[in-house]
């Protein structure tokens, strides 16, 4: 699934014919989109400050959710499916209960907007990165900031941690790439091999890889047990701004300011990961012993760019498979969407009837975060409560607007009075250097 500034979300089938299927919904450019664990559900975000929650299929079916009071940055599942976690330039982090559909808590402290957060692989902790400067660590259960990593060469647009979750990666604005000891609070490992900014990182399910995607218009692969660069990759035609590996890392997707979103095979390693993913696994439950694979070189290693590494450029190295034009089927998230006659029930499949039931209970639950045109058909409830419900929605959306040009004006005045506060201070040093 890609997301786009176009407002829409795009899901691939990638098959020998390709075919996408367009699902509208957003009114403002869609800047993250993840499919759940089991792969029922897909979470989106937003720069109309809202969270939608779709199932996958033809009908275009789902939900939104309200909160956030400005774009919302990033949206993520936690791996057990049950939670999301989402960043907004409202300073704040959103921890979402996916079942109930509603908002659990926040977690405050940036100063600044917030880019990017992520769960833990057991989901007791959360990394976020924010605009000032940061990368903090939240423990959920008590919904406090247990650590903070400063860096004062510039903020990062993007954290995640390793499949072990014992480190955490940070891509820089000031071109690097940074690991983490969350266990010693140690920086390990500091790569700086782009020209420019950092825009996204992923891990290798064996946690021995990392990927980079930049705004210098390379991808590069990073051997974390070696601390070294070994592949740079070209392709995308502009900056590349999101890059994933495939749950089994046997490939990778990334996506570009051009447009285009290039799938990749990962060949650059034949080893058998198989036994090493068994021990991941085994380290995402909460009392499992630390395990050999989660130690990292002990010393921080900086990187230049004069290591060796093999450079690859699809348009000389690789056949080119690209779809141009591929079918585009757009899909409303209206319920009353018709099946188009040329979908086959084998192009999207339809999720299991539970969840379907599941979905349509937790829309009855919480009418005022879903569509409650869809919750009247469903629950069988009077137009008069379906009106009064839809009146208190849009007396909720004016209290968000208002709320959020009040946080603005806020901001504003903080701005001011640092701005007045350091001229003050300029004012005395000149006064004392005058005296």
């Amino acid at each position: 699934a890609t997301s786009s500034l176009d407002r829409f979300l795009m899901v691939w089938k990638l098959k020998t014919q390709c075919r996408a299927y367009k699902f509208v919904g957003h009114v403002e450019a869609v800047t993250s989109v993840q499919f759940s664990p089991d792969g029922q559900l897909l979470a989106s975000a937003s720069e109309d400050r809202t969270v939608r929650l779709w199932i996958p299929c033809i009908h275009g079916e789902s939900s939104v959710l309200k909160g956030h009071t400005a774009s919302i940055r990033s949206v993520s599942f936690s791996h057990d499916g049950h939670f999301l976690v989402s960043a907004s330039n409202d300073k704040s982090i959103k921890i979402w209960s996916v079942r109930r559909q509603h908002l659990l808590f926040s977690l405050f402290q940036h100063t600044h907007w917030v880019r990017c957060a992520r769960f833990s692989p057991d989901g007791r902790l959360v990394a976020s990165c924010s605009e000032d400067k940061s990368v903090k660590l939240w423990d959920t259960r008590n919904k406090t900031c247990i650590d903070s990593f400063l860096d004062y060469g510039g903020f990062a647009n993007f954290v995640d941690f390793n499949p072990s979750g014992t480190c955490i990666a940070s891509a820089g604005s000031n071109h690097t790439v940074k690991l983490w000891d969350i266990r010693m609070n140690k920086l390990l490992q500091h790569y700086k091999v782009h020209r420019a900014g950092v825009n996204c990182v992923s891990f290798h399910p064996s946690g021995n890889y990392l990927i980079t995607a930049s705004t210098d218009g390379t991808l590069k692969i990073l051997d974390l047990l070696e601390g070294r660069l070994i592949y740079t990759l070209h392709g995308h035609k502009g900056p590349v701004l999101s890059v994933a590996f495939s749950k089994g890392g046997e490939k990778f997707a990334s996506g570009g300011a051009d447009a285009q979103v290039l799938l990749w095979k990962t060949n650059f390693d034949s080893f058998d990961y198989k036994e090493v993913l068994k021990h991941h696994i085994r380290r995402t439950h909460i009392d499992d012993p630390p395990h050999l694979l989660d130690i990292y070189p002990r010393s921080p290693h900086l990187h230049g760019e004069k290591l060796q590494s093999v450079e690859v450029n699809p348009t000389f190295d690789v056949t080119n498979t690209q779809t141009l034009d591929p079918p585009v089927i757009e899909i409303s998230s209206s319920s009353s969407f018709s099946t188009p006659d040329d979908v086959s029930s084998g192009d999207l499949q339809y999720p299991p009837s539970s969840v379907l039931a599941t979905s349509s209970k937790r829309k009855s639950e919480n009418e005022s975060e879903s569509a409650v045109h869809n919750v009247d058909k469903q629950t069988g409830i009077s137009p008069s409560l379906g009106n009064a419900l839809e009146h208190i929605v849009e007396q909720l959306d004016v209290l968000t607007l208002t709320i959020s040009i009040l946080e603005q004006r806020l901001t504003l005045t903080e701005d001011k009075l640092k701005e007045c506060l350091e001229n003050q201070q300029k004012m005395l040093q000149q006064g004392r250097q005058e005296e």
